[in-house]
């Protein structure tokens, strides 16, 4: 199998969430880290257009959003599972609660003024007007929480992940599962990213210290890569999904070969162009060709995503 390619930076939160996943499956890596902000010319050779990070490479399937990545690995290494029987229904639920809900109260709150002076009080005025307008550029149409509503939100959350700890190490067991992930990179955000915000975090011990176990996962064997090398690993590599529920599913009338767009549903818009080569219950494949990366095939999943037949 060719190597797992992840595309990344160091401070990105869904990132840290992959990152975790991948040293509890001991799972091995090669990281090339992208911008923070567009233009991100090497990443949109691989992806046509997606922006969000991280972006996970396999030779020549570029896998996007989190959320499918994780599937991913799960099938890459089912032990230890992050998807563990039985509760692996309640376990991605909670995820999808954690990757959305929990996350922009989490980062709305990371970004009152003492949070952003943490993230840019030593940089230059002029990247953190960048890095606004491009979040802001990102967000389109959502609707953002005030930092006060934010606070009042997190630390319910906060009381709540408390309460489920109670008597277990994890959110929902012994063991953790893709939930835990899910719901500590935005809290990790806040620790290690916005520490003057840290505080929230000192109102629920336990949670703390799930954090702390968590922490030690560590992130697995890393190797040092760069998008250059990535690239031509994609030219070179022919597509060959890893994704195992390969029944077509057609919900919007439109055949396989379609010419098609997928963007994200609210948080980056961006569109990604292609061929549909696959559309079943969990995910969908586009097939494109780049002049650098050659013939890539990229996957997102169903949910979170909108698929329409390209216009004319």
């Amino acid at each position: 199998m060719a190597d797992l390619i992840l595309h990344h930076y160091a401070t990105s939160p869904f990132s840290e969430k992959l990152r975790l996943i991948l040293g509890y499956k001991k799972l091995a890596w090669k990281s090339v880290i992208i911008p923070q902000i567009a233009p991100k010319p090497d990443l949109v050779a691989l992806t046509g257009g997606y922006r969000r990070t991280p972006v996970l490479q396999i030779g020549a399937d570029i896998y996007c959003d989190t959320a499918l990545i994780c599937d991913v690995l799960e099938h890459l290494a089912p032990l230890p599972s992050i998807y563990p029987e039985p509760g692996k229904g309640l376990a991605r639920v909670l995820a999808q609660w954690a990757d959305s809900t929990l996350f922009w109260a989490a980062m709305a709150y990371n970004f009152s003024p003492k949070g952003a002076a943490d993230m840019f009080g030593k940089a230059p005025p002029e990247l953190a007007k960048a890095f606004t307008e491009d979040r802001r550029a990102m967000s389109g149409n959502m609707v953002r929480l005030r930092p006060a509503d934010a606070a009042a939100a997190y630390k319910s959350y906060l009381r709540r992940l408390s309460d489920m700890l109670d008597d277990t190490d994890y959110l929902l067991g012994a063991f953790p599962t893709v939930a835990d992930f899910a719901c500590y990179h935005p809290l990790w955000f806040t620790r290690k990213r916005t520490p003057s915000m840290a505080g929230i975090l000192q109102l629920t011990p336990a949670v703390g210290d799930w954090m702390d176990r968590m922490a030690a996962i560590g992130h697995g064997t890393m190797q040092v890569f760069d998008a250059a090398r990535a690239i031509e690993v994609a030219a070179a590599s022919t597509p060959h999904t890893l994704l195992s529920d390969s029944t077509f599913q057609d919900e919007h009338g439109l055949a396989l070969g379609t010419p098609v767009t997928i963007a994200a549903e609210s948080f980056g818009p961006e569109t990604t162009e292609g061929d549909l080569v696959a559309a079943t219950r969990t995910h969908y494949t586009l097939r494109r060709t780049d002049p650098r990366a050659g013939t890539v095939h990229v996957h997102f999943p169903r949910i979170g995503y909108v698929l329409k037949a390209l216009s004319p």
